[in-house]
């Protein structure tokens, strides 16, 4: 996390385009929002917006904007997201949600800094910052199509990675403990966490990340008199899972068998870097077996 600040500040000095890449829930707009604030740009507008929630059919409208009449239903002019944020920032989440002609055109307005609205005759000229972000793998987004190559490396003039809960070893009750300090404030109590409650949170992956601990905090919260306990709120939602720890893998009791082994092949697989005649060996099971079971999975 230090050296994701250290980027930050760095990045956020220019107007570089940013790529940001992490898992669902990391705090991609966290970030993408902290370098708007930490820029020469802070003043101006930001702007977010979620490729995957708008229709395919009206993105382009709502990036670029329309003139009257250029469309049934178009019954004035509308200036698109882009305008918008002109002179400030537009962070476009989930990029790989776009579709591929589309993102032609976005690579055309990064290269040029201009566009044409749909129905409009002349060119439109803004200055605007670009931060993109998705959850996904880079070179498989690219693989499967998902990702133009060349709108990648136009949008990743300095990519960052954002790391998954899992990996912020010592973060996880700290970030707990902020987001009940919150909501103390919020409702004027002081409630306080169990300690087999933080226990369990900070033995637990987070597959959800910072999103799911904030849920899961705010529905013990809700749930508490005084003392949080989250036993409750892990079993309903079903997250009861092994996690893996300084190389030790931790089940909870009654977790399926089925599931316990799949998860100790795993975690073997991935403490061998991958190396499966070494995972056989270390688990007793023969190299056809080992194949056999990762093939299932």
């Amino acid at each position: 996390m230090e050296r994701l600040y250290q980027q930050v500040a760095r990045v956020a000095a220019t107007d570089a385009a940013v790529l940001l890449v992490g898992e669902s829930g990391t705090g991609k707009e966290l970030i993408a929002q902290t370098i708007h604030q930490c820029s020469a740009r802070a003043g101006n507008t930001f702007i977010a917006v979620n490729c995957g929630a708008i229709p395919p059919h009206l993105i382009e409208a709502a990036l670029f904007g329309h003139e009257k009449g250029s469309f049934t239903g178009a019954l004035r002019q509308h200036l698109g997201y882009f305008e918008h944020a002109s002179g400030g920032t537009l962070f476009l989440d989930e990029i790989t949600e776009m579709l591929p002609e589309m993102q032609v055109k976005l690579l055309r307005v990064l290269e040029s800094g201009a566009f044409m609205r749909i129905g409009g005759n002349g060119e439109v000229r803004v200055n605007v910052r670009l931060i993109a972000a998705t959850n996904r793998d880079l070179d498989t987004a690219v693989r499967e199509r998902n990702l133009r190559a060349d709108l990648m490396y136009r949008l990743a003039v300095f990519p960052i990675r954002i790391p998954p809960l899992r990996e912020r070893i010592g973060d996880v009750e700290a970030l707990a403990l902020h987001f009940l300090e919150q909501l103390n404030a919020k409702d004027d109590t002081q409630k306080v966490f169990a300690r087999r409650s933080l226990d369990m949170i900070g033995s637990y992956s987070w597959p959800g990340n910072v999103r799911e601990l904030k849920n899961v905090v705010q529905r013990a919260f809700i749930l508490s008199t005084h003392t949080l306990t989250i036993d409750e709120c892990m079993a309903n939602f079903s997250i009861r899972k092994p996690t893996l720890r300084e190389g030790k893998l931790n089940f909870f009791v009654g977790t399926p068998l089925a599931d316990a082994q799949r998860e100790t092949i795993l975690a073997t697989l991935r403490h061998y870097s991958g190396n499966k005649r070494l995972t056989a060996e270390a688990l007793g099971v023969s190299l056809k077996t080992l194949y056999n079971r990762l093939k299932d999975y």
